[in-house]
């Protein structure tokens, strides 16, 4: 049960003190003349019902007496019954002050019982992403399979040990670590420079901790990421386009294309 507030508890006790003082009042023998009244009553009221009590036993007096006289209707009166008081006119079973209503207990304010339907932006991996994902890899390998059946694989002919092709470039996607292979020495192209870049990709959540999704909010992450892309995207064009017999640097306006697409 709710604990009742201090300030009610106060009230509660000055009402009972008051209610004290005046039966103490009440308990001093009035005059018999006074009739006891209820405060509460309004007095036109009490007044009223007076009257009606004052007119209906004139009417019975006048009904005993007999006589040949001629009987008056009067008009039907209402009359007021008051609730039974006490001493000092404090209604039986009132509390303190003359008070009819109870405090039962304090109710905090709210519904009784708590709906929890708040919205919310996530679902769950499962079944929500990786059905999705895997009615897509379906669909991928189904078109993938039905492709190959019909469009035959663009080879080459078969590779001659005795002679070496010139330029010999590596898959496109090597092509850049290649290109650092032309500028710097092996470590630090095939592992210092990429490592690096690996780093600070894991590197970049750690010191970006925003929560939030939205490109505006993660600009330090997106930052990273778009140098490393370029920076690698460079260096793959150059190797593809711009390197010619010897892997020499060259123009493809002026020297033709070195690369098989």
């Amino acid at each position: 049960m709710t604990e009742i507030p201090e300030h009610l508890r106060k009230r509660a006790e000055a009402a009972r003190q008051k209610a004290a003082a005046e039966s103490e009042e009440a308990a001093v023998p009035a005059p018999a003349a006074a009739a006891p009244t209820d405060s509460r009553i309004p007095a036109a009221l009490l007044e009223r019902s007076r009257a009606a009590k004052a007119r209906q036993e004139g009417g019975e007096e006048a009904a005993s007496s007999g006589g040949g006289g001629v009987a008056v209707a009067e008009r039907p009166t209402t009359s007021i019954i008051a609730a039974p008081t006490g001493t000092g006119g404090i209604p039986v079973g009132a509390g303190p002050g003359g008070h009819t209503q109870r405090l039962l207990t304090v109710v905090k304010s709210g519904s009784i019982q708590e709906v929890k339907a708040s919205p919310i932006d996530k679902v769950h991996t499962w079944p929500h992403l990786i059905a999705a994902e895997f009615v897509s890899a379906l669909a991928l390998t189904a078109f993938i399979t039905i492709f190959s059946i019909f469009v035959n694989a663009p080879l080459q002919q078969l590779a001659n040990i005795n002679k070496t092709p010139n330029p010999s470039k590596a898959p496109w996607y090597f092509l850049g670590l290649q290109e650092l292979l032309t500028m710097f020495h092996p470590m630090v192209a095939g592992v210092t420079i990429p490592g690096m870049g690996l780093f600070g990709l894991m590197l970049a959540p750690y010191v970006d901790k925003n929560p939030s999704n939205k490109p505006e909010d993660r600009k330090f992450a997106i930052s990273i990421f778009t140098v490393f892309l370029m920076f690698w995207a460079v260096l793959v064009m150059i190797g593809t386009f711009f390197r010619g017999e010897g892997f020499n640097f060259t123009f493809p306006w002026r020297d033709g294309l070195f690369f098989d697409l």
